[in-house]
């Protein structure tokens, strides 16, 4: 099952010298728009923690306003990270902006022990979150740089600054209640355009083993069919044994000495 939280951010390459020199200045109302939509937001976020104690469910009202208010400090944050030239709308609408966060629909059912400990169980997220947005902190430094000299936006730079921002947002998501399960170190379940493979890039998975023999082209000729195997000689018949020897025929009485106590009769000569 994906992930109910997603970041998205489009890349462009060749970004504007001048909005990325004044983006502290530019992005300075939408800054206090956010600080006060956000105060608003977790004193809703207070309230469905005992609707969700109580009952295990979100109050489709609150849940809406919530979603809206990351939905557009994500957007506030890209624009701010330089992830994107666009100036963003003020408020939730914000789908068709280069830097996206989509939050599904709400669960039937909340478990009510997560949402008893939440504050206990969001301490390690809560940790990378902030290791995170260090990671996209220093992205945006050297991306500022970068787009004042060259003019456009490196894409190491790029996704280094969508890694921490979006875990970021997404652990922020989880202590909001939106969630109840950790927030995955990426992002696997975004949208984003797959670029071709490169020459000799191996396939990411390989090909399914085929059930039917390949249908030959018309270009090709069929294999020709190897010939069957000889089979294999009868076995030899087992050697006659030799006949044995037949028995000396018994002596004869008729030509045998008497003997006598002594050995031959003493009458014959």
């Amino acid at each position: 099952m994906a992930y109910p939280v997603t970041f998205q951010a489009d890349y462009v390459e060749k970004r504007s010298r001048l909005s990325t020199f004044f983006r502290w200045l530019l992005v300075i109302p939408h800054l206090i728009v956010v600080a006060f939509y956000g105060i608003a937001a977790w004193v809703v976020i207070v309230i469905a923690w005992f609707a969700l104690l109580f009952t295990g469910r979100w109050p489709q009202g609150m849940y809406d306003f919530v979603a809206g208010f990351w939905r557009y400090a994500t957007a506030v944050h890209g624009y701010w990270y330089l992830l994107t030239d666009d100036y963003p709308p003020f408020g939730p609408d914000v789908d068709t902006y280069p830097v996206r966060l989509e939050v599904a629909a709400p669960l039937d059912v909340y478990s009510r022990l997560k949402v008893l400990f939440r504050i206990i169980l969001a301490i390690p997220p809560y940790v990378i979150a902030y290791a995170m947005s260090i990671v996209a902190q220093v992205g945006a430094f050297l991306a500022w740089f970068a787009i004042v000299v060259l003019g456009r936006q490196p894409k190491g730079l790029q996704d280094m600054i969508v890694l921490g921002l979006s875990y970021q947002q997404r652990a922020y998501t989880y202590m909001a209640l939106i969630t109840e399960d950790w927030p995955p170190f990426t992002d696997d379940a975004a949208k984003r355009v797959e670029e071709p493979p490169t020459f000799g890039a191996l396939p990411a998975t390989p090909p399914a083993a085929a059930t039917a023999p390949e249908q030959t082209t018309a270009t090709q000729p069929p294999a020709a069919p190897e010939p069957p195997e000889a089979a294999p000689p009868p076995p030899a018949p087992p050697e006659a044994a030799p006949p044995e020897a037949a028995p000396p025929p018994p002596p004869d009485d008729d030509d045998e000495e008497p003997r006598g106590p002594f050995g031959p009769s003493s009458t014959n000569p």
